[in-house]
Parts: structure tokens; sequence; C-alpha cells
């Protein structure tokens, strides 16, 4: 019983410790940054990539930008020239990894925006593929979850998941048809 007594206060203590670093003055009102980044992060140019990048003009930030990370000098060639191809009006950003270390490199990156304007923000659009199948999770995502994780340490740094829905999703989520009855 006193382990648990103890264990109890220690959490109201810590309840009580958030509540108050969360409260607010009864004047405050909302504090909108100076301006809001967009970050698209992109490995190739397909159907999620265009729906991120769409989605991400669409919220009017004040400034917009793709970013890649190259692991394949070739396959960052043909990225650029699908990228030209398609005449996006979004300058895209080439970050260079002779190591194929992506998180590390994109965490880099945005600190940098972060310090170069502390008082605006950062927004990342994160394209996740939506699956039916649990084996399909576990071999699409990871980066997604692993930057995820990471982004919400980061002060000043928003991230939205983009999803795209593949069609094995839809075709075990959808609900039966309901029986034809006869009158």
């Amino acid at each position: 019983m006193p382990v648990l007594f103890l264990l109890m206060k220690a959490v109201r203590r810590h309840d009580d410790s958030v509540a108050e670093e969360l409260k607010v003055a009864p004047d405050a009102g909302p504090r909108p940054p100076s301006r809001n980044h967009a970050v698209v992060l992109v490995s190739t140019v397909h159907a999620p990539t265009l729906r991120a990048v769409g989605y991400a003009t669409s919220t009017h930030p004040s400034s917009i930008e793709a970013v890649t990370v190259s692991v394949d000098p070739d396959e960052t060639r043909a990225l650029a020239k699908a990228w030209d191809a398609h005449r996006l009006d979004v300058p895209l950003v080439v970050l260079e990894s002779p190591f194929r270390e992506i998180t590390r490199l994109v965490l880099d990156y945005l600190r940098r925006r972060r310090l170069d304007t502390p008082r605006d923000v950062v927004t990342v659009f994160i394209l996740e593929h939506v699956l039916g199948r649990w084996w399909e999770q576990i071999l699409h995502n990871q980066s997604a979850l692993r930057l995820k994780a990471r982004l919400l340490f980061m002060p000043g740094v928003m991230f939205t998941s983009v999803p795209y829905v593949l069609r094995s999703a839809t075709q075990h989520t959808e609900p039966p048809e309901p029986p034809v009855t006869a009158r």
C-alpha cells in the first residue's frame, strides 16, 4: 500500500506540473507564427507525391520546397528529370547521403531551417501508404514512422501525414454489401 500511495502521489505531482506549464493568461490569444514554410518529403514522382505537393500548396505556405535524400545518384537524376517533366512549381532540394542515412539528414536540414528563422514554423508533409494487410505495413512507411517520432521533439516543426489509400486497403475495409431481399 505505501508503494501504491507514493506512486499515485508522484503521478499527481506530474499532472500538476504539466497543468502549470500549460496555463495561459486570461487575456492571452492565439499567437500565429511569422511565416509557415512547407517541406514536402519525396523519393520519386508518383501519384502520392503529386497529391502531397498539391495538398501542401493548398495550405498557402509562405514558401514551399520538396526535399529528397540522394542515396543513389542515378535515382536522384531520374527524380530530378521527372520533377522537371511534370513542371512542378516547387523547387526540389537534394540532400546528399553517402551512407544511406535519411532521417538524420532530414532532421539536420530542418534544424538549419529553424535556426535561420526561429519565429517561423516549418510544416513537413510526409507521404504514407495506407495498406490493407498487416505484413504490408511492415514493408512500407518505416522511414516515415521513424521520422515522425523524431519530429515530435523538434520545437517549431509540425508534420502532416498525407495518406494515399492503396487498393489493398479498400478491398479489406469496405463494408459488405447489404443482402438484397425480395419483396
